[in-house]
């Protein structure tokens, strides 16, 4: 599997969690959802990591992903993910191969 493709996926631990955290709600609607949805999407990079995934029910997370509701939804699912990672910054829910690298220098 490519390291990218690794690290966009979400294990199965990250669900448990997220769903937890969402209380197996769509936190956009309120309706029963799935923990499958990335704040930035797979395509950028965005990680599978909890700060960057969460709870929607079906129409909302198809809404979020065919741009329906793409900016609204987007804002409103960073200021979700705000109130739970306040000082985790968008840089650090995306995948860069030069991770490594950056944690060096720092």
């Amino acid at each position: 599997m490519h390291r990218q493709t690794k690290k966009t996926s979400i294990p199965k631990e990250v669900k448990q969690r997220v769903f937890e955290r969402d209380g197996c709600c769509c936190i956009l609607c309120g309706r029963p959802g799935l923990p499958n949805a990335h704040y930035i999407r797979r395509s950028q990079g965005g990680m599978g990591i909890e700060q960057n995934i969460v709870t929607l029910c079906p129409k909302c997370h198809n809404d979020y992903d065919n741009g329906f509701h793409r900016e609204d939804y987007g804002r409103a699912i960073k200021d979700y993910l705000e109130t739970w990672y306040p000082d985790f910054p968008d840089e650090q829910r995306v995948y860069s191969k030069f991770d490594w690298l950056y944690k060096e220098w720092t």
